[in-house]
């Protein structure tokens, strides 16, 4: 399955990028799962996307929780808690 990943204000300066295809060898995959995969990278993934930090996730620009399905297509969104205009 491939999900679309975008990062917002904060999230995007600190990772270096503002999107990317994540591609996985699953049919199903909660957001929270994504954010694991993501933490495990290390570096500034871990630091920006580890669970103590605020951060906001949208599915396809729904605001969700952490155990919400994604299916295949998805765009899957963080930016934290506060953005500005």
């Amino acid at each position: 399955m491939k999900i679309q990943l975008k990062f917002f204000a904060s999230v995007r300066e600190k990772l270096g990028c503002g999107s990317e295809v994540l591609e996985l060898d699953v049919t199903s995959i909660s957001a929270y799962q994504v954010r694991d995969l993501l933490i495990s990278r290390g570096g500034v993934w871990a630091e920006v996307l580890a669970p103590n930090k605020a951060l906001r996730m949208a599915c396809n620009q729904q605001m969700l929780n952490d155990d919400v399905t994604l299916q295949d297509g998805a765009e899957l969104a963080f930016f934290p808690p506060v953005t500005g205009g």
